[in-house]
Protein backbone atom coordinates (compact mmCIF):
# COMPACT_ATOMS: atom_id res chain seq x y z
CA UNK A 1 0.00 0.00 0.00
CA UNK A 2 2.85 2.39 0.84
CA UNK A 3 6.38 2.60 -0.50
CA UNK A 4 9.38 3.55 1.61
CA UNK A 5 9.16 7.08 0.16
CA UNK A 6 5.50 8.01 -0.11
CA UNK A 7 2.06 6.68 -0.93
CA UNK A 8 2.25 6.84 -4.73
CA UNK A 9 3.46 8.85 -7.69
CA UNK A 10 6.76 9.70 -9.36
CA UNK A 11 9.28 11.91 -7.51
CA UNK A 12 12.65 13.59 -7.98
CA UNK A 13 15.60 13.33 -5.58
CA UNK A 14 18.77 15.37 -6.14
CA UNK A 15 21.98 14.05 -4.60
CA UNK A 16 24.40 16.96 -4.12
CA UNK A 17 28.18 16.52 -3.99
CA UNK A 18 31.15 18.95 -4.10
CA UNK A 19 31.65 18.03 -7.76
CA UNK A 20 28.06 18.24 -8.98
CA UNK A 21 24.44 17.14 -8.70
CA UNK A 22 22.89 13.78 -9.60
CA UNK A 23 19.15 13.41 -10.17
CA UNK A 24 17.25 10.26 -9.30
CA UNK A 25 13.72 10.17 -10.70
CA UNK A 26 11.19 7.48 -9.85
CA UNK A 27 9.00 6.26 -12.72
CA UNK A 28 5.72 5.16 -11.15
CA UNK A 29 3.85 3.05 -13.71
CA UNK A 30 1.96 1.00 -11.15
CA UNK A 31 -1.74 0.37 -11.64
CA UNK A 32 -4.29 2.05 -9.36
CA UNK A 33 -5.95 0.00 -8.03
CA UNK A 34 -3.42 -2.79 -8.55
CA UNK A 35 -4.78 -6.18 -9.63
CA UNK A 36 -3.08 -9.42 -8.60
CA UNK A 37 -0.85 -11.38 -10.97
CA UNK A 38 -0.96 -12.18 -13.84
CA UNK A 39 -3.08 -9.07 -14.57
CA UNK A 40 -0.42 -6.70 -13.24
CA UNK A 41 2.17 -7.71 -15.86
CA UNK A 42 1.96 -4.35 -17.65
CA UNK A 43 2.42 -0.90 -16.15
CA UNK A 44 0.58 2.18 -17.39
CA UNK A 45 1.59 5.83 -17.75
CA UNK A 46 -1.49 7.86 -18.59
CA UNK A 47 -1.41 11.48 -19.79
CA UNK A 48 -1.20 12.92 -16.28
CA UNK A 49 1.64 10.61 -15.25
CA UNK A 50 3.54 11.27 -18.48
CA UNK A 51 3.21 15.00 -18.00
CA UNK A 52 4.41 14.71 -14.42
CA UNK A 53 7.39 12.56 -15.45
CA UNK A 54 8.38 14.89 -18.29
CA UNK A 55 8.33 17.84 -15.90
CA UNK A 56 10.59 16.02 -13.45
CA UNK A 57 13.06 15.10 -16.22
CA UNK A 58 13.12 18.73 -17.37
CA UNK A 59 13.99 19.80 -13.81
CA UNK A 60 17.03 17.52 -13.86
CA UNK A 61 18.67 19.00 -16.99
CA UNK A 62 21.15 20.98 -14.88
CA UNK A 63 22.39 17.88 -13.05
CA UNK A 64 25.57 16.08 -14.03
CA UNK A 65 23.52 12.96 -14.71
CA UNK A 66 19.92 11.82 -14.52
CA UNK A 67 19.11 8.31 -13.36
CA UNK A 68 15.58 6.98 -13.75
CA UNK A 69 14.35 3.98 -11.83
CA UNK A 70 11.13 2.04 -11.61
CA UNK A 71 9.67 -1.42 -11.39
CA UNK A 72 8.56 -2.05 -14.96
CA UNK A 73 10.91 -2.30 -17.99
CA UNK A 74 9.92 0.04 -20.83
CA UNK A 75 8.82 -2.95 -22.92
CA UNK A 76 6.07 -3.66 -20.39
CA UNK A 77 4.89 -0.05 -19.92
CA UNK A 78 1.87 1.23 -21.85
CA UNK A 79 2.30 5.00 -22.27
CA UNK A 80 0.70 7.82 -24.20
CA UNK A 81 2.51 9.76 -26.93
CA UNK A 82 5.40 10.57 -27.25
CA UNK A 83 6.12 7.37 -25.33
CA UNK A 84 8.20 6.47 -22.30
CA UNK A 85 11.48 5.94 -24.21
CA UNK A 86 11.28 9.35 -25.88
CA UNK A 87 10.54 11.00 -22.54
CA UNK A 88 13.62 9.51 -20.93
CA UNK A 89 16.05 10.19 -23.82
CA UNK A 90 18.04 12.74 -21.78
CA UNK A 91 18.66 10.27 -18.96
CA UNK A 92 21.86 8.25 -18.74
CA UNK A 93 20.22 5.08 -17.48
CA UNK A 94 16.87 3.60 -16.51
CA UNK A 95 17.04 1.01 -13.73
CA UNK A 96 14.20 -1.49 -13.51
CA UNK A 97 13.17 -4.96 -12.38
CA UNK A 98 9.99 -7.01 -12.88
CA UNK A 99 11.29 -9.57 -15.39
CA UNK A 100 14.03 -10.95 -13.09
CA UNK A 101 15.67 -13.56 -15.39
CA UNK A 102 12.49 -14.69 -17.18
CA UNK A 103 12.66 -18.08 -15.52
CA UNK A 104 16.35 -18.46 -16.34
CA UNK A 105 15.87 -17.88 -20.08
CA UNK A 106 17.45 -14.40 -19.99
CA UNK A 107 20.01 -14.19 -17.15
CA UNK A 108 21.25 -10.75 -18.33
CA UNK A 109 18.65 -8.09 -19.21
CA UNK A 110 20.44 -5.03 -20.58
CA UNK A 111 19.57 -2.86 -23.57
CA UNK A 112 20.42 0.50 -25.10
CA UNK A 113 17.76 2.87 -26.44
CA UNK A 114 18.27 4.60 -29.83
CA UNK A 115 19.16 7.85 -28.02
CA UNK A 116 21.87 6.14 -25.95
CA UNK A 117 19.97 5.64 -22.70
CA UNK A 118 20.83 2.35 -21.01
CA UNK A 119 18.07 0.16 -19.59
CA UNK A 120 19.33 -2.26 -16.96
CA UNK A 121 18.15 -4.74 -14.43
CA UNK A 122 20.96 -3.79 -12.07
CA UNK A 123 22.75 -4.89 -8.94
CA UNK A 124 25.39 -2.24 -8.17
CA UNK A 125 26.37 0.96 -9.97
CA UNK A 126 28.84 3.82 -9.51
CA UNK A 127 29.89 7.15 -11.00
CA UNK A 128 33.60 7.85 -11.43
CA UNK A 129 34.26 11.38 -12.73
CA UNK A 130 30.81 11.21 -14.35
CA UNK A 131 31.61 7.88 -16.03
CA UNK A 132 28.87 5.37 -15.27
CA UNK A 133 29.74 1.73 -14.45
CA UNK A 134 27.67 -1.16 -13.18
CA UNK A 135 27.97 -4.85 -12.35
CA UNK A 136 25.23 -7.44 -12.69
CA UNK A 137 25.64 -9.93 -9.86
CA UNK A 138 24.04 -12.93 -8.24
CA UNK A 139 22.80 -12.72 -4.68
CA UNK A 140 25.28 -13.85 -1.99
CA UNK A 141 28.22 -14.29 -4.41
CA UNK A 142 31.33 -12.64 -3.01
CA UNK A 143 33.57 -10.78 -3.50
CA UNK A 144 31.79 -8.07 -5.51
CA UNK A 145 34.03 -6.31 -8.05
CA UNK A 146 33.20 -3.17 -10.04
CA UNK A 147 35.81 -1.55 -12.31
CA UNK A 148 35.00 2.16 -12.52
CA UNK A 149 38.02 3.32 -14.56
CA UNK A 150 38.51 2.40 -17.33
CA UNK A 151 34.84 1.69 -17.89
CA UNK A 152 33.51 -1.00 -20.22
CA UNK A 153 33.36 0.04 -23.87
CA UNK A 154 30.24 -2.06 -24.38
CA UNK A 155 28.14 0.28 -22.23
CA UNK A 156 29.87 3.57 -23.04
CA UNK A 157 27.66 6.44 -24.15
CA UNK A 158 29.26 9.34 -26.05
CA UNK A 159 25.93 11.18 -25.83
CA UNK A 160 25.89 11.22 -22.02
CA UNK A 161 29.42 10.64 -20.67
CA UNK A 162 32.77 12.48 -20.88
CA UNK A 163 34.64 9.43 -22.16
CA UNK A 164 37.75 11.46 -23.02
CA UNK A 165 38.52 11.61 -19.29
CA UNK A 166 39.70 7.99 -19.46
CA UNK A 167 42.64 9.06 -21.67
CA UNK A 168 43.76 11.60 -19.08
CA UNK A 169 43.29 9.40 -16.00
CA UNK A 170 46.26 8.38 -13.87
CA UNK A 171 44.88 5.34 -12.03
CA UNK A 172 42.83 2.25 -12.58
CA UNK A 173 40.05 2.40 -9.99
CA UNK A 174 38.13 -0.56 -8.60
CA UNK A 175 35.41 -1.02 -6.01
CA UNK A 176 35.79 -4.34 -4.19
CA UNK A 177 33.35 -5.53 -1.53
CA UNK A 178 33.48 -8.63 0.67
CA UNK A 179 32.19 -9.64 4.12
CA UNK A 180 35.67 -11.07 4.77
CA UNK A 181 38.85 -8.96 4.82
CA UNK A 182 40.39 -8.54 1.37
CA UNK A 183 43.93 -9.89 1.05
CA UNK A 184 44.86 -8.43 -2.34
CA UNK A 185 43.39 -7.01 -5.57
CA UNK A 186 45.40 -8.16 -8.61
CA UNK A 187 45.03 -6.38 -11.97
CA UNK A 188 45.89 -7.73 -15.42
CA UNK A 189 45.39 -6.20 -18.88
CA UNK A 190 45.57 -8.48 -21.92
CA UNK A 191 46.86 -11.27 -19.63
CA UNK A 192 49.80 -9.11 -18.50
CA UNK A 193 50.16 -8.55 -14.77
CA UNK A 194 50.24 -4.84 -13.88
CA UNK A 195 50.40 -5.07 -10.11
CA UNK A 196 48.32 -5.16 -6.95
CA UNK A 197 45.94 -2.27 -6.36
CA UNK A 198 46.31 -0.21 -3.18
CA UNK A 199 43.35 0.42 -0.89
CA UNK A 200 42.63 4.15 -0.68
CA UNK A 201 39.56 4.10 1.55
CA UNK A 202 36.66 1.74 2.12
CA UNK A 203 36.07 -0.41 -0.97
CA UNK A 204 38.16 1.81 -3.31
CA UNK A 205 41.40 0.33 -4.71
CA UNK A 206 43.69 2.07 -7.21
CA UNK A 207 46.72 1.28 -9.35
CA UNK A 208 48.75 3.69 -11.48
CA UNK A 209 48.60 3.15 -15.23
CA UNK A 210 49.33 4.78 -18.58
CA UNK A 211 46.14 4.92 -20.70
CA UNK A 212 48.11 5.89 -23.82
CA UNK A 213 49.47 2.34 -23.92
CA UNK A 214 45.93 1.10 -24.56
CA UNK A 215 44.55 3.86 -26.81
CA UNK A 216 44.45 1.64 -29.92
CA UNK A 217 42.05 -1.28 -30.40
CA UNK A 218 40.20 -3.21 -27.73
CA UNK A 219 41.75 -4.54 -24.53
CA UNK A 220 40.63 -6.84 -21.76
CA UNK A 221 41.11 -5.99 -18.09
CA UNK A 222 40.84 -8.69 -15.43
CA UNK A 223 40.68 -8.15 -11.67
CA UNK A 224 41.23 -10.89 -9.10
CA UNK A 225 40.25 -10.31 -5.48
CA UNK A 226 41.53 -12.67 -2.81
CA UNK A 227 39.88 -12.65 0.62
CA UNK A 228 41.17 -13.93 3.93
CA UNK A 229 39.16 -16.95 5.08
CA UNK A 230 39.53 -16.72 8.86
CA UNK A 231 36.76 -19.28 9.22
CA UNK A 232 38.75 -22.06 7.51
CA UNK A 233 41.99 -21.02 9.21
CA UNK A 234 40.40 -21.12 12.66
CA UNK A 235 39.05 -24.62 12.00
CA UNK A 236 42.43 -25.81 10.69
CA UNK A 237 44.09 -24.33 13.80
CA UNK A 238 41.87 -26.36 16.14
CA UNK A 239 42.18 -29.57 14.14
CA UNK A 240 45.96 -29.18 14.02
CA UNK A 241 46.15 -28.76 17.79
CA UNK A 242 44.01 -31.84 18.36
CA UNK A 243 45.98 -34.09 15.99
CA UNK A 244 49.46 -32.90 17.07
CA UNK A 245 48.79 -33.38 20.78
CA UNK A 246 46.98 -36.66 20.09
CA UNK A 247 50.14 -38.32 18.81
CA UNK A 248 52.80 -36.32 20.61
CA UNK A 249 54.40 -37.82 23.72
CA UNK A 250 53.44 -36.37 27.08
CA UNK A 251 56.02 -34.07 28.68
CA UNK A 252 58.04 -35.16 31.73
CA UNK A 253 58.17 -32.60 34.50
CA UNK A 254 61.49 -32.05 36.29
CA UNK A 255 60.32 -28.90 38.06
CA UNK A 256 56.98 -27.22 38.83
CA UNK A 257 55.37 -26.41 35.45
CA UNK A 258 54.64 -22.83 34.39
CA UNK A 259 51.56 -21.50 32.59
CA UNK A 260 52.78 -22.44 29.09
CA UNK A 261 53.71 -25.98 30.13
CA UNK A 262 50.40 -26.51 31.92
CA UNK A 263 48.52 -25.23 28.86
CA UNK A 264 50.41 -27.71 26.69
CA UNK A 265 49.75 -30.50 29.20
CA UNK A 266 46.00 -29.76 29.26
CA UNK A 267 45.92 -30.10 25.45
CA UNK A 268 47.62 -33.49 25.85
CA UNK A 269 44.90 -34.56 28.29
CA UNK A 270 42.06 -33.42 26.01
CA UNK A 271 43.56 -34.97 22.88
CA UNK A 272 44.40 -38.34 24.48
CA UNK A 273 40.99 -38.98 26.03
CA UNK A 274 38.78 -40.38 23.26
CA UNK A 275 35.55 -38.79 24.47
CA UNK A 276 36.88 -35.23 24.30
CA UNK A 277 39.16 -35.74 21.29
CA UNK A 278 36.43 -37.11 19.04
CA UNK A 279 33.84 -34.63 20.37
CA UNK A 280 35.92 -31.63 19.28
CA UNK A 281 37.12 -33.34 16.11
CA UNK A 282 33.55 -33.97 14.98
CA UNK A 283 32.40 -30.52 16.15
CA UNK A 284 35.01 -28.73 14.03
CA UNK A 285 34.56 -30.90 10.96
CA UNK A 286 30.78 -30.61 11.22
CA UNK A 287 30.98 -26.81 11.51
CA UNK A 288 32.66 -26.75 8.09
CA UNK A 289 30.94 -29.61 6.27
CA UNK A 290 27.68 -30.48 7.97
CA UNK A 291 24.29 -28.82 7.58
CA UNK A 292 23.80 -26.23 10.30
CA UNK A 293 20.03 -26.42 10.25
CA UNK A 294 17.05 -27.39 8.11
CA UNK A 295 14.22 -24.88 7.89
CA UNK A 296 11.67 -23.14 5.69
CA UNK A 297 14.16 -20.57 4.43
CA UNK A 298 11.69 -19.23 1.86
CA UNK A 299 7.91 -19.40 2.18
CA UNK A 300 6.72 -22.91 1.28
CA UNK A 301 10.28 -24.05 0.49
CA UNK A 302 12.39 -26.05 2.95
CA UNK A 303 16.12 -25.49 2.62
CA UNK A 304 19.40 -26.48 4.22
CA UNK A 305 22.01 -24.06 5.59
CA UNK A 306 25.73 -24.90 5.39
CA UNK A 307 28.81 -22.86 6.20
CA UNK A 308 29.46 -22.49 2.47
CA UNK A 309 25.94 -21.52 1.40
CA UNK A 310 22.25 -22.40 1.21
CA UNK A 311 20.36 -25.04 -0.74
CA UNK A 312 16.75 -24.03 -1.33
CA UNK A 313 14.30 -25.60 -3.75
CA UNK A 314 17.10 -27.44 -5.53
CA UNK A 315 19.19 -24.28 -6.05
CA UNK A 316 22.53 -23.53 -4.40
CA UNK A 317 23.30 -20.03 -3.11
CA UNK A 318 26.99 -19.52 -2.41
CA UNK A 319 27.77 -18.42 1.11
CA UNK A 320 29.10 -15.12 2.37
CA UNK A 321 27.07 -14.16 5.42
CA UNK A 322 27.12 -17.84 6.38
CA UNK A 323 30.92 -17.64 6.54
CA UNK A 324 30.62 -14.66 8.90
CA UNK A 325 28.33 -16.64 11.20
CA UNK A 326 30.76 -19.54 10.97
CA UNK A 327 33.63 -17.31 12.10
CA UNK A 328 31.56 -16.03 15.02
CA UNK A 329 30.61 -19.59 15.99
CA UNK A 330 34.23 -20.77 15.98
CA UNK A 331 35.86 -17.74 17.62
CA UNK A 332 33.20 -17.07 20.24
CA UNK A 333 32.15 -20.57 21.16
CA UNK A 334 34.00 -23.55 19.67
CA UNK A 335 37.47 -22.26 20.60
CA UNK A 336 36.46 -20.96 24.06
CA UNK A 337 34.69 -24.25 24.79
CA UNK A 338 37.84 -26.17 23.88
CA UNK A 339 39.97 -23.89 26.07
CA UNK A 340 37.50 -24.16 28.95
CA UNK A 341 37.50 -27.96 28.66
CA UNK A 342 41.32 -28.00 28.81
CA UNK A 343 41.31 -25.84 31.92
CA UNK A 344 38.72 -28.01 33.68
CA UNK A 345 40.60 -31.21 32.77
CA UNK A 346 43.81 -29.71 34.17
CA UNK A 347 42.04 -29.08 37.49
CA UNK A 348 40.82 -32.68 37.54
CA UNK A 349 44.37 -33.91 36.92
CA UNK A 350 45.48 -31.87 39.93
CA UNK A 351 43.08 -33.95 42.04
CA UNK A 352 40.27 -31.43 42.35
CA UNK A 353 36.54 -31.93 41.94
CA UNK A 354 33.87 -29.35 41.14
CA UNK A 355 33.29 -28.33 44.74
CA UNK A 356 36.90 -28.32 45.89
CA UNK A 357 38.20 -26.20 43.00
CA UNK A 358 35.80 -23.39 43.94
CA UNK A 359 37.69 -22.68 47.18
CA UNK A 360 41.12 -24.23 46.51
CA UNK A 361 41.72 -22.37 43.24
CA UNK A 362 42.45 -18.64 43.29
CA UNK A 363 39.11 -16.83 42.79
CA UNK A 364 40.55 -14.12 40.50
CA UNK A 365 41.10 -16.92 37.96
CA UNK A 366 38.14 -19.19 38.66
CA UNK A 367 35.34 -16.61 38.69
CA UNK A 368 36.23 -14.78 35.42
CA UNK A 369 36.79 -18.07 33.54
CA UNK A 370 33.49 -19.61 34.64
CA UNK A 371 31.62 -16.34 34.13
CA UNK A 372 33.02 -15.83 30.62
CA UNK A 373 32.11 -19.35 29.57
CA UNK A 374 28.67 -18.97 31.09
CA UNK A 375 28.04 -15.75 29.12
CA UNK A 376 29.18 -17.43 25.90
CA UNK A 377 26.91 -20.37 26.66
CA UNK A 378 23.96 -18.02 27.16
CA UNK A 379 24.87 -16.39 23.82
CA UNK A 380 24.67 -19.82 22.19
CA UNK A 381 21.31 -20.49 23.85
CA UNK A 382 20.05 -17.07 22.73
CA UNK A 383 21.07 -17.85 19.14
CA UNK A 384 18.90 -20.98 19.40
CA UNK A 385 16.01 -18.77 20.48
CA UNK A 386 16.61 -16.42 17.52
CA UNK A 387 16.64 -19.44 15.21
CA UNK A 388 13.34 -20.61 16.67
CA UNK A 389 11.68 -17.21 16.30
CA UNK A 390 13.02 -16.67 12.78
CA UNK A 391 12.62 -20.07 11.14
CA UNK A 392 10.30 -21.98 13.44
CA UNK A 393 10.25 -25.22 15.39
CA UNK A 394 11.69 -27.33 12.56
CA UNK A 395 14.89 -25.29 12.49
CA UNK A 396 15.20 -25.39 16.28
CA UNK A 397 15.11 -29.18 16.52
CA UNK A 398 17.05 -29.83 13.30
CA UNK A 399 19.97 -27.56 14.13
CA UNK A 400 23.06 -29.54 15.16
CA UNK A 401 25.29 -26.46 15.12
CA UNK A 402 23.04 -24.47 17.47
CA UNK A 403 20.72 -26.64 19.57
CA UNK A 404 23.00 -29.64 19.16
CA UNK A 405 26.06 -27.74 20.39
CA UNK A 406 24.15 -26.57 23.48
CA UNK A 407 23.40 -30.20 24.33
CA UNK A 408 27.01 -31.21 23.60
CA UNK A 409 28.32 -28.47 25.90
CA UNK A 410 26.17 -29.58 28.81
CA UNK A 411 27.22 -33.18 28.26
CA UNK A 412 30.95 -32.39 28.11
CA UNK A 413 30.87 -30.22 31.24
CA UNK A 414 28.94 -32.95 33.08
CA UNK A 415 31.44 -35.63 32.01
CA UNK A 416 34.45 -33.49 33.00
CA UNK A 417 33.35 -33.18 36.61
CA UNK A 418 31.80 -36.65 37.02
CA UNK A 419 34.46 -38.66 35.17
CA UNK A 420 36.05 -41.45 37.19
CA UNK A 421 39.44 -40.46 38.59
CA UNK A 422 40.97 -43.71 37.34
CA UNK A 423 40.64 -42.44 33.74
CA UNK A 424 42.89 -39.50 34.66
CA UNK A 425 45.31 -41.50 36.80
CA UNK A 426 48.22 -41.51 34.35
CA UNK A 427 47.91 -37.72 33.83
CA UNK A 428 47.55 -37.09 37.56
CA UNK A 429 50.81 -38.93 38.27
CA UNK A 430 52.60 -36.99 35.52
CA UNK A 431 51.61 -33.55 36.77
CA UNK A 432 52.35 -34.40 40.40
Amino acid sequence: KYSAWQKDGSFHYVHKTPFGKYSFICVDASLTPGPKKPYNFYGILNANKMEELSALISESRESNHTILFGHYPTSSIISVSPGIRTAMRFALVYLCGHFHTLGGLMPVLHTRHPDGTLELEYRILAFDHDLFSFADLKFEEWPVILITNPKSYLYSSYAHEPLQRILHSTHIRILAFSPSPIKFVKIMIDDIYLGDAIQVSGPLYVLKWSPKNYSQGFHQIAVTVKVRTFFVLSIIFQLTLLIIFRFRAKPKFKKPPGVAVRTSFSLHVLSKIDLFFYSFLVLNLYTVLGPWFIAELIDDHVGVCFSFGLIVNGQFFEGSVTFIFGILQVLFFNLPLMAYTCWCLLLRCQGQCFRSHLYLTKPYWTVPIHLTMLLLFFWQVFSCYILLKTYGTLAFFLSPIKTGVVALTLFLVYRIWTMESILLRTFTLDIK
